[in-house]
């Protein structure tokens, strides 16, 4: 079929619509401090992030105890290549882990979890990943952004009291927001909940729905309907699975995570009661984001273990296998693959265990960096899964059982490629985590400026906001021109002797800040009111300010593991080879901000969509068949068989 033009859909909201919406969900203060908003804004504060903080003696106790019981769960109970082949992880696991309380990792022990920190319940999420990413996505979307997170924050008493036992001993849980013609945009949100004296009813379908087809327990995003003593929106509800009328029509297959539990889910006149609503109606999608902030950690925490695993692989099969007289891992080309998943898996976990601490600790707002480590850790663990799979040449390529089948080693590389591939789209996918970080990292600005450029604004408004504008950019700008990233001698403690220089690149780093912010400053000057539509130039911003959060992140572990947990010599080695690496890509990052093909890009896309180039199409044959690009998701009755199975 040809695609029909997004012209030709006449879209049930404006564009300013869906901002609005979105610009409404998010958090609008900051009432803690935050080192990657003040890195954005051209100020390095150091001292937010170092001393690297810690987790106390018992949170480390209990944590590194409950390790040592899931390692040895993994090492005998787990079947990953079965998982894998059967597609499924087998019913007996998943009772294993809900006996172990590994369903109530995060949930506090006066409800039957095990209240581990942040820290722990990523360490945990990375060893069981690495066995199975598919039981590793299970556990996450359950206490991640499934009903745990959002009750613990936005629910009543009754309501912990009620469900959180259950879902730390036996229920699973899953987040369901996504809908088949609704991704990213939820002012779009099609499923109602429609007050009925007590209860709601909800109806409508959801996509992706991870857990879906398991659960027990799910949080549902509805659009209630205002009306006389309903204000109405977007509102969170938890349901019970097997509530009358929730079908599961479908199990979703994918080209990874095979063993993953997602369907789609039908609601058809589902009665709920009041008393099961989260948070006042119209809060949904805030408490949708406020649970990300600290919920996005989980997925680059796997990545982590990803890379661990890689390099193992890597390390072992290059010093075994020869070419050209000597072993692979000795040429040069092969040498700065493995170099660059070892410094990057260094900086990787630094980036995680730092957010995931301040996280535990409270003291700082994390948003841009929770933000930060899923867009950096899925995007660089797909690259460093890309290159192990090259290091392997034709046995990357090859699955793990053909290898096994033919008598070598049964090594994954393909599935981890394909498994890590959907961390791209999680939870945020690569585009709309830049523009979310984008909007965050300019927030300051468009506090002070943003009424010039908002075309609702009378004269008078932005006069006001030129007056303030003028104020704080008199103050600001020239803080921009000069810091410590100029002085030799600043942030000496970090070129101990017989180590590497980390200090030179953290001056680095301040110097950097304050460009980007000069760039964002030059780039919201140069196009104002359209900066929202420069997506490249804001990706491009914000990729900058991740590697400057990694660079630092890695240089304070550094420093941590030199000044306590050993291997520092090492440590340091790997912190200056990922910044020495890092700075080539913010260099070239920086220089595609002003030299870039974004305006020639938009041209070609134009004349794509009004079938120009359609002739470029022709000599092939399209096998996807006529079925429609986005199935019916009208409410109504389902028609299908329920597939749910809820594991007991």
């Amino acid at each position: 079929m040809t695609a029909p033009l997004e012209k030709d859909r006449p879209p049930r909201v404006t564009e300013r619509e869906a901002r609005q919406v979105a610009e409404a969900a998010r958090e609008q203060d900051w009432r803690k401090p935050s080192f990657a908003k003040e890195l954005f804004l051209g100020r390095f504060r150091l001292d937010l992030i170092h001393p690297h903080p810690l987790p106390s003696g018992e949170d480390v106790r209990r944590g590194e105890e409950f390790l040592s019981r899931l390692r040895a769960f993994c090492e005998t109970e787990v079947d990953g290549a079965r998982i894998e082949r059967e597609a499924r992880i087998p019913d007996e696991v998943i009772r294993g882990l809900k006996e172990l309380g590994a369903l109530g990792m995060k949930i506090d022990p006066k409800y039957g979890g095990l209240g581990l920190t942040q820290v722990y319940y990523n360490k945990a999420l990375m060893l069981i990943g690495s066995v199975s990413p598919a039981i590793g996505a299970l556990l996450s979307a359950h206490q991640s952004i499934g009903v745990p997170q959002p009750l613990k924050t936005f629910g009543t008493q009754e309501q912990k009291d009620a469900f959180l036992p259950r879902l730390a001993r036996s229920d699973i849980s899953a987040f369901l927001l996504t809908e088949p013609d609704v991704g990213s945009d939820p002012a779009r949100l099609a499923t109602t909940a429609v007050p009925d004296g007590d209860d709601y009813v909800i109806d409508g379908v959801k996509l992706w729905t991870t857990n879906g087809v398991v659960a027990d327990l799910l949080v549902v995003m509805a659009r209630v309907p205002a009306s006389e003593g309903h204000k109405g929106g977007i509102t969170a509800f938890v349901v019970e699975a097997a509530s009358e009328g929730v079908t599961v029509e479908h199990r979703n297959a994918f080209m990874g995570l095979r063993g993953l539990e997602n369907g789609v889910t039908r609601f058809h006149r589902v009665k709920v009661p009041a008393a099961h609503r989260i948070g006042p109606e119209g809060a949904g999608l805030k408490i949708a984001l406020t649970t990300l902030n600290t919920g996005r950690l989980s997925l680059p925490a796997m990545c982590v273990g990803a890379g661990k695993w890689s390099l193992k692989i890597a390390r072992e099969w290059s010093a075994v296998r020869e070419q050209w007289g000597r072993p692979v891992a000795r040429h040069e080309a092969v040498g700065a693959k493995i170099s660059f998943i070892a410094a990057t898996t260094f900086a990787l976990e630094a980036v995680v265990d730092l957010a995931s601490q301040m996280a535990d600790e409270d003291r700082n707002d994390i948003r841009i960096e929770a933000a930060l480590a899923k867009l950096y850790g899925s995007e660089m663990a797909w690259l460093m899964a890309d290159e192990l799979v090259q290091i392997r040449g034709g046995r990357g390529y090859e699955t793990a059982a053909s290898l096994a089948d033919r008598g070598e080693r049964a090594v994954a590389a393909e599935q981890l490629l394909r498994d890590l591939r959907i961390n791209r789209i999680f939870e945020g996918s690569t585009e709309i985590m830049h523009l979310l970080i984008a909007r965050e990292a300019v927030d300051a600005h468009l506090k002070v400026a943003g009424d010039l450029i908002d075309p609702d604004k009378s004269l008078g408004d932005k006069a006001k906001a030129g007056a303030q504008a003028g104020a704080f950019y008199a103050r600001w700008l020239p803080k921009l021109m000069a810091g410590p990233g100029r002085l030799p001698g600043s942030y000496q403690e970090f070129h101990p002797a017989g180590h590497a220089d980390l200090a030179t690149h953290l001056r680095y780093v301040e110097r950097a800040s304050r460009r980007l912010a000069r760039a964002t400053f030059l780039g919201m000057a140069r196009w104002q009111g359209r900066m929202e539509t420069k997506q490249g130039f804001l990706g491009r911003i914000v990729d900058i300010g991740a590697e400057l959060f990694a660079m630092s992140a890695a240089c304070v572990r550094a420093e941590l593991l030199r000044a306590g947990e050993g291997h520092g010599r090492e440590a340091y080695q790997l912190a200056d080879a990922f910044c020495r690496q890092s700075r080539i890509r913010v260099e070239e990052l920086f220089d595609r901000l002003w030299r870039n093909t974004d305006d020639l890009d938009r041209k070609v896309v134009a004349k794509v969509l009004s079938g120009a180039y359609a002739w470029l199409e022709e000599g092939v044959v399209d096998p996807s068949g006529d079925g429609p690009w986005i199935a019916d998701a009208a409410p109504g009755p389902s028609e299908r068989e329920n597939v749910h199975r809820p594991i007991r």
